[in-house]
C-alpha cells in the first residue's frame, strides 16, 4: 500500500494534481449542467481518501462539491436535473472519516447559504474498486446514453487502471475520465511480474526514454490500446516532485468528444506555457531570462505546425474539422491549426473555401472548409 497522503500535509504536487482534477471538472460542469441532452450527472471519484489533509486542506471530494456549487452557488442555484455524487474509499477507517468531512462541508454549506437541503445527492461507500467499478447498478449507470458522467480515478500507484479497465472506460458514452498513475514505478519495476500482471511493459521502450519523458511515454501506451478508427482524445499532463526529481507521475484525460478535449487542454496549456503537458520543462525550451529566449519560439508548437503545414501542402488535411482535431490529437490547443492555416493562405500557398471561418474552439459547431492548394504546395 502507497502511503496515505491524507495522514499528512499535502506536498505541492499533491496540490497540483488537485488543482488540474478541479479545474478540469470545473470546465466539464457547466457544459453538461446546462445540455439538454443530459437527464441526470453523474459524478464518480472511485479512490476519495479522507477529504482533507492534516492542514484540512482539501481532498478531491470536497473540490469537486466546491466546484460544483460555482461562485455565489451559481451552478447549483439554478441546476434543474439530477445530480449525484459517488466518493469511494475502500479502506474502512477513511471512508468513515470520510463521510464526516462530507457531512461537515454540505452542513456548513447550507448554513452559510441560509439553505435548508443541498440540490445534489451523494453516498460515500467503503469497497474494493474492482468490486464497485463492477457492479451492475454503476455498470447500468456508465452505459447510459442519457445520463452525463465524470470520472475521477486518483488510484495509489499504477495497478487499478490496467488495459481492461481503460477500454472499458474509453466505451462508455457521454463519459469523460481522468486519473493518476505512478510512471516512475512503472519504468523502475518494469520487469516486475507485480508490474507486467497489469502493464505490458514491453511495448515500451524505456532503453530511448528520458527519464522526465516516462509519463508521456506510459500515455503513448494507453493512446495504442484505441482501437483503430475509433475517435477518441486522450491528453496528459507529467508532474515531477521537486524533492524527489526522479520522481515523475502523472494524470491521463479521456474524452470521446473534441470538446471535452478542448476543455482539458485549456487546463494543461495554462499550467504549462511551453508544452502544455508537464510541471517542469519537459521539451528543453529556452526559458524567460536566458540568452536565447524568444516568446514565438515553442519545441512543441513548432513540432506540430510545421507537421500540419506538410500535411496541408501534401492534400492529407483538406479541411479545417480535420486539422483542428489533428491540433488536439497532437496535444495543442486547436487554435494552432488556424494560425497554420492563415499563415499559408497569406503566403498564397492555400485558398479556402465553402464556409470560411476561424473558428478554433467549440469546433463541433464549427462549419467546414476546404483547402486547395496553389502553386504547387512548394
Amino acid at each position: 500500500m502507497g502511503k496515505d497522503i491524507n495522514k499528512s500535509v499535502f506536498d505541492d504536487a499533491t496540490k497540483l494534481k488537485l488543482d488540474i482534477f478541479g479545474e478540469c471538472f470545473e470546465e466539464w460542469f457547466p457544459v453538461f449542467l446546462h445540455s439538454p441532452w443530459y437527464k441526470k450527472l453523474y459524478v464518480f471519484d472511485f479512490f476519495a481518501g479522507s477529504g482533507k489533509d492534516l492542514e484540512n486542506n482539501s481532498g478531491s471530494p470536497l473540490v469537486l462539491l466546491d466546484k460544483a456549487k460555482g461562485t455565489d452557488r451559481k451552478y447549483c442555484i439554478n441546476a434543474k436535473k439530477e445530480i449525484k455524487f459517488l466518493f469511494n474509499e475502500g479502506e474502512k477507517d477513511k471512508s468513515e472519516e470520510l463521510k464526516q468531512n462530507v457531512a461537515q462541508y454540505i452542513e456548513e454549506c447550507k448554513q452559510e447559504n441560509n439553505c435548508t437541503d443541498c440540490i445534489y445527492q451523494y453516498r460515500v461507500e467503503n469497497y474494493n474498486f474492482q468490486e464497485i467499478f463492477s457492479n451492475i447498478s454503476i455498470t447500468n449507470i456508465f452505459n447510459n446514453k442519457e445520463f452525463g458522467k465524470f470520472i475521477l480515478l486518483d488510484q495509489y500507484g499504477f495497478s487499478q487502471i490496467d488495459e481492461q479497465i481503460f477500454k472499458q472506460l474509453i466505451s462508455y458514452p457521454k463519459t469523460d475520465f481522468i486519473f493518476f498513475i505512478s510512471s516512475s514505478f512503472i519504468s523502475r519495476f518494469r520487469e516486475h511480474p507485480n508490474t507486467t500482471k497489469y502493464i505490458d511493459t514491453s511495448k515500451i521502450n524505456f532503453e530511448q526514454i528520458r527519464p522526465n519523458e516516462i509519463h508521456r511515454a506510459i500515455a503513448n501506451y494507453f493512446r495504442d490500446l484505441i482501437p483503430k478508427g475509433k475517435e477518441y482524445y486522450l491528453h496528459h499532463f507529467s508532474i515531477r516532485k521537486e524533492e524527489k526529481k526522479g520522481n515523475y507521475y502523472g494524470l491521463i484525460f479521456g474524452s470521446g468528444h473534441t470538446l471535452g478535449m478542448e476543455k482539458f487542454l485549456k487546463v494543461c496549456w495554462k499550467h504549462d506555457a511551453f508544452s502544455g503537458e508537464a510541471n517542469y520543462n519537459i521539451d528543453n525550451n529556452f526559458e524567460k531570462g536566458t540568452l536565447f529566449f524568444h516568446s514565438e519560439n515553442n519545441v512543441k508548437k513548432d513540432t506540430v505546425s510545421k507537421e500540419i503545414k506538410r500535411l496541408i501542402l501534401s492534400g492529407e488535411i483538406s479541411d479545417n474539422i480535420s486539422g483542428l482535431k489533428f491540433a488536439m490529437y497532437n496535444g495543442c490547443e486547436p487554435k494552432l491549426f488556424t494560425e497554420v492555416v492563415q499563415k499559408l493562405e497569406k503566403e498564397k500557398l492555400i485558398e479556402r473555401y465553402g464556409d470560411v471561418n476561424n473558428q478554433s474552439s467549440n469546433i463541433h459547431r464549427a462549419k467546414t472548409y476546404h483547402i486547395k492548394r496553389l502553386n504547387d504546395g512548394t
